[in-house]
């Protein structure tokens, strides 16, 4: 984890790297306690069996699993010491590049593409955010990420 104690320490970091999150491991019970908050059963996600014989050789999660992940990649690899409150403001680019079979390992390579000031003393940065499968050469998932950061 990286530790900044203000957001303009941060900001002052603009076109690099920041952070890479530690491994995390996708599970069935994950997938399927997705399926059931989203009502997205299909079977490439939740049917074991049937998924065995589908394009990837068993089930695979949802990309929007996947991308619900941001928030943990930021959270578990960065903190700024100044900012009581985070919010996410919403996504520019998402791009979903190869499956993620359950099983997999999973982190989130972080840079910092742009942050600018907002009302309350606050700052909104965009992170690109490249989710990497262990034993892939290319991201799973990457995404550009705006979170507002308030003092």
């Amino acid at each position: 984890m990286k530790t900044f104690q203000t957001l303009a320490e941060l900001a002052g970091l603009v076109g690099q790297e920041i952070a890479l999150s530690d491994w995390l491991t996708i599970t069935q019970a994950q997938v399927n306690q997705f399926a059931d908050a989203t009502g997205d059963h299909q079977w490439i996600h939740v049917d074991v069996e049937k998924a065995k014989a589908g394009p990837f050789g068993g089930t695979i999660a949802h990309g929007f699993l996947t991308l619900a992940l941001i928030p943990q990649f930021l959270e578990s690899s960065l903190h700024i010491v100044e900012a009581r409150l985070g919010v996410n403001y919403g996504l520019n680019k998402v791009r979903f590049m190869a499956p993620v079979p359950v099983g997999s390992r999973l982190r989130g390579r972080l840079t910092l593409l742009a942050s600018a000031p907002i009302d309350n003393g606050g700052v909104q940065m965009t992170w690109q955010v490249a989710i990497e499968r262990d034993g892939l050469s290319k991201p799973v998932c990457v995404a550009e990420s705006l979170v507002r950061h308030y003092p």
